[in-house]
């Protein structure tokens, strides 16, 4: 290579690091997520469009699988001060969160960053759940939704039924005409949902789960799902699996609840809002359906349903540049175009009224593949959130639900008896309450 050569590489070279500067001076910051499959998909879908949306910041977004898998590894990270700046945290994970003092509230945050968010037009049972009790909003309300009851049409009708569910007693009845017409499966039953089958059913029966509100009035509360209705639904849960009405399906069995109904081989199953994408996406040809609040028991009045899904925290011990760009990501997805973009591909429900207003407005209910969305939100919205609606503010929640799984399946699957299995459960759950407690014996709740 000539000296000619050499001073034209170099030039070509600093020409390249010249025009390359800007990308250079892009701050890039992670953001950890506990979805996988399809919702991590549109996940880095929206990390796309936000980084081509601006030249300031790289959002580096990573799926940590589900949510409990990040909840520990964003507690292993910030133990070992390699957090990320942003964490997406399931609902039952909050309390964790709010008393780790590892965060920063994100009405500061965008207030600090020169964002002006309505927080006001968020949902009130979203807000509250992120929420300290004096209403100051800690994390940014991201993928919300609630449970739902999905039926085939056709099997309904081909039983006799018209409309929809509204009642156990009525899904008794429809199951049991669906097994003698030939459905090998009428309703698809998997105890790892226990946030449908347990949590969401005790909150629309205005049940409390634990003491002092489920938590949100101190630490010391204490467990009492065995002296409520869920005693009398767990064993009418046994005894429809027992008759084969309940047909166990799930990831231990080789086809989740989800693919059973969307395959056509259950005929009912019960999942989140933002299943409604995934049911329409994976339904075989031909398969009618529809979906609707969850069904209540006989002589009970409706409460509002409990909030579902997660929030985005943001943690300490990172560069201010880093808070900016977090800002910049937040006021993103605040923007009515990301609401409704997130909203459509998901099937989760938008989290603001105006979101939903203007989706509303649009005709965005009213038409296959979308109809039925709405009923999320009348689920969510049924009534003013009571004490034991508002939701579940218990430490270390995600190992109390575990072993909600384990007693659901030791009733179902080897004859537990369901009062002392749910005695067995009180005291487990109080066991770790205690714990939980004893780690934060100082802390105040937020």
């Amino acid at each position: 290579m000539t000296r000619n050569t050499l001073l034209g590489a170099a030039s070509t070279l600093a020409v390249i690091a010249l025009t390359a500067s800007p990308v250079m001076a892009q701050t890039k910051f992670e953001f950890w997520y506990g979805l996988s499959g399809d919702l991590s998909d549109r996940i880095q879908d929206m990390c796309k469009t936000f980084n081509e949306s601006q030249a300031d910041y790289e959002i580096v977004c990573i799926s940590q699988n589900d949510y409990d898998t990040n909840l520990q590894n964003t507690i292993a990270a910030f133990r070992a001060n390699k957090q990320p700046t942003v964490t997406q945290i399931f609902d039952a994970g909050t309390l964790d969160l709010m008393l780790s003092e590892a965060y920063l509230p994100i009405g500061q945050l965008m207030t600090d960053n020169g964002f002006d968010i309505d927080w006001s037009n968020y949902f009130s049972g979203i807000a509250s759940y992120y929420s300290t009790s004096k209403g100051e909003l800690l994390s940014m309300p991201f993928n919300s939704s609630t449970a739902m009851i999905y039926y085939n049409t056709d099997a309904l009708a081909k039983v006799g039924f018209d409309g929809l569910p509204t009642t156990w007693t009525e899904v008794e009845d429809i199951a049991r005409k669906m097994k003698a017409a030939g459905y090998e499966c009428p309703v698809a039953f998997d105890p790892a949902g226990a946030w449908q089958w347990f949590e969401q059913f005790s909150a629309i029966h205005n049940q409390p789960i634990a003491t002092k509100g489920n938590g949100f009035g101190g630490l010391d509360a204490e467990m009492v799902v065995s002296k409520g209705l869920f005693v009398d639904q767990l064993t009418w849960f046994k005894a429809m699996y027992d008759e084969g009405l309940f047909v166990h399906k799930g990831k231990d069995v080789g086809e989740g609840d989800l693919d059973s109904f969307a395959n056509g081989n259950c005929q009912i199953f019960s999942g989140s809002i933002a299943s409604h994408g995934s049911v329409t996406a994976k339904a075989i040809d031909g398969l009618n359906w529809d979906v609707a609040m969850l069904p209540m028991l006989e002589g009970h009045e409706r409460t509002n349903s409990l909030v579902g899904g997660a929030s985005l925290w943001t943690l300490k011990g990172k560069s201010e540049e880093e808070y900016k760009g977090a800002a910049a990501f937040y006021n993103f997805l605040a923007t009515p175009e990301q609401t409704e973009w997130w909203s459509t591909v998901t099937g989760y429900i938008p989290v603001t009224n105006t979101g939903f207003e203007a989706m509303t407005e649009k005709g965005f209910y009213t038409e296959a593949p979308y109809k039925g969305r709405e009923k999320a939100i009348e689920s969510l919205t049924f009534t003013p959130p009571t004490e034991n609606t508002r939701g579940i503010r218990l430490g270390n929640y995600a190992s109390i639900r575990a072993e909600m799984v384990k007693t659901m399946q030791d009733v179902m699957f080897n004859n537990a008896p369901v009062q002392a299995a749910l005695e067995s459960f009180d005291a487990k759950g109080n066991d770790i309450l205690r714990r939980f407690q004893a780690t934060y014996k100082d802390a105040v709740l937020p």
